[in-house]
């Protein structure tokens, strides 16, 4: 599985660092860095919680 971002949604709010610090983080300038792109099955919980946590929708996870 692949994480998607769409950064004309994504404000960097950092919710999904706080979820999946091993996935993203919001760099200086407030921008979200995809750390990793691939989810593993042990990581898969914490990206679906920062998925749904996310407030502008600006995440998915493909197949």
């Amino acid at each position: 599985m692949k994480i998607l971002v769409d950064r004309t949604k994504c404000t960097g709010l950092g919710i999904c660092e706080s979820l999946a610090p091993e996935h993203f983080e919001v760099n200086d300038e407030g921008e979200l860095v995809l750390l990793d792109e691939h989810v593993t099955d042990d990581t898969l919980l914490g990206v679906e919680e920062a998925i749904a946590g996310c407030p502008t929708a600006a995440l998915r996870l493909v197949r």
